[in-house]
C-alpha cells in the first residue's frame, strides 16, 4: 500500500457524482484549493476505478446515489482497488448511520445542505487521516412527509398500491402520487430499488 503524502503535500482529489451541476461544482471548488494537486471527476463507478487505478487519489468525494448505482458499492470497489485512499460518502437525499458508512469502508458521512466552506474542509479532514460521522441527530432529516413514509414503510412490507390505499384511506391515485415522489426523491426506478435505496440510507429498517 502506498505512503499517503506527508503533511504539507498537496493531496489528488476525486469526485464521484452523476448530476452535472453537483460534479462540476465541487470539481472547480476543491480544484480551487491551495492544498490540492490535481481534482479528478468521474460520473459512473466505472469511471471511478479508472481514475483510481491510474492516479490512486488521497480522498474520494463519493455521492450515495450515483445514478443507478449505488455510492456505498462504489465506495467498497474503490477501497478494494486502492486502500490507500479514503472515502468521504456525502448525500442530499437522505442519511446513513456511521456503522453502516464504516462497514461499506468510508471514514465520514457528510450532507449537500453544508456550506462550500464545510464540505471542502471534511474533505480535507478525511484525506489527512481522520474520520467525520456526525452525530445522529445532526444527520439530514429525510426529504420525506409523514405519508410519504407511511406508504413507503407499506410498500417495503410488500403491499400493493389498491391494497396502500385502502389501508391508509386514500385513492389509488393519490397513493401513486406518493409513490412517484418517492421514486424521485430516492433516485429509483422501481418500488425494489426503492426500497434498497431507503434501506441504505437508513429510511427504513
Amino acid at each position: 500500500m502506498r505512503v499517503r503524502p506527508a503533511d504539507g503535500r498537496k493531496l489528488r482529489v476525486l469526485v464521484v457524482d452523476d448530476h452535472d451541476v453537483v460534479h462540476w461544482g465541487f470539481r472547480v471548488l476543491l480544484g480551487e484549493q491551495p492544498w490540492v494537486e490535481r481534482c479528478l471527476a468521474a460520473r459512473t463507478g466505472e469511471e471511478a476505478l479508472e481514475l483510481v487505478h491510474r492516479f490512486e487519489p488521497d480522498v474520494a468525494l463519493v455521492d450515495l446515489f450515483v445514478g443507478s448505482e449505488s455510492g456505498v458499492d462504489v465506495c467498497q470497489a474503490i477501497r478494494s482497488a486502492s486502500p490507500g485512499t479514503r472515502v468521504l460518502l456525502i448525500s442530499g437525499a437522505g442519511r446513513m448511520s456511521p456503522a453502516a458508512a464504516r462497514a461499506a469502508g468510508a471514514s465520514g458521512f457528510v450532507s449537500k445542505e453544508l456550506d462550500a466552506r464545510e464540505v471542502t474542509s471534511a474533505v480535507r479532514l478525511v484525506a489527512t487521516g481522520m474520520t467525520l460521522f456526525p452525530p445522529k441527530s445532526d444527520q439530514p432529516a429525510p426529504p420525506l412527509t409523514d405519508r410519504e413514509r407511511e406508504v413507503l414503510a407499506l410498500i417495503a412490507a410488500g403491499s400493493t398500491n389498491r391494497e396502500i390505499a385502502e389501508r391508509l384511506y386514500l385513492s389509488p391515485h393519490t397513493v401513486k402520487e406518493h409513490t412517484s415522489a418517492l421514486y424521485r426523491k430516492l433516485h429509483a426506478r422501481n418500488r425494489a430499488e426503492a426500497v434498497q435505496r431507503a434501506q441504505r440510507v437508513g429510511l427504513i429498517g
